[in-house]
């Protein structure tokens, strides 16, 4: 094992650092763009995504064939998360919600945003953390930023729902190692929404 030397334990959490400020201006966007309702549901998502997108690709995300059993593990991990919620919910509610959007927009840009939150979160995000402070210390940052990132469209009280869903997407990360699976069953995930 090669030792790390100062300069570039300073450059990586420098980069590390702008990645977060990054995340965190996106964020704020879609904060002001939500509660102003500058933008219609579908543009916001497309700005946001663009933004996460944008994130990862400068933070060194390259894309490439998914592994075949990290798709099967994500597909088997976010119908895991329909489950729950089918589980959980209330058995007289109906179904289908009322969207403003029509539904194939809606599908391109849930998976979109999806996609690119965890390219950032449990790609970029994850190996920059973990090669300064371990694989541990990646699952519970990317889990807390992963419930936080919600919070502008869902409220605080989504948070310990979100740190969950967050620590289960890290697993599959750490199994994985890799942002498919996650990416996956978050997508799965969102997608059930327009039902659940």
């Amino acid at each position: 094992m090669t030792a790390i030397a100062p300069a570039s334990r300073g450059n990586s959490a420098v980069r590390t650092l702008l990645l977060c400020l990054g995340l965190g201006l996106a964020v704020t966007v879609r904060w002001q763009v939500f509660h102003t309702a500058a933008l219609d549901g579908i543009t916001e998502g497309l700005v946001f995504g663009s933004a996460l997108l944008s994130i990862a690709w400068v933070g060194g995300s390259k894309l490439s064939a998914p592994p075949i059993g990290a798709v099967a593990a994500g597909i088997v991990a976010g119908a895991a998360l329909v489950a729950v919620s089918l589980l959980a919910r209330d058995s007289g509610a109906p179904l289908v919600l009322a969207h403003a959007a029509p539904f194939l927009p809606w599908v391109v840009v849930t998976a979109f945003v999806a996609i690119g939150e965890e390219l950032v979160l449990r790609g970029v995000l994850w190996r920059r953390l973990a090669a300064a402070g371990g694989d541990v210390a990646a699952l519970l940052a990317t889990s807390l930023l992963f419930a936080l990132i919600h919070v502008p469209v869902y409220g605080w009280t989504v948070v310990p729902l979100d740190l969950g869903v967050g620590l289960w997407f890290g697993g599959l990360r750490l199994w994985f190692g890799g942002p498919t699976a996650p990416a996956v069953a978050h997508v799965l995930a969102d997608l059930a929404t327009w039902w659940l």
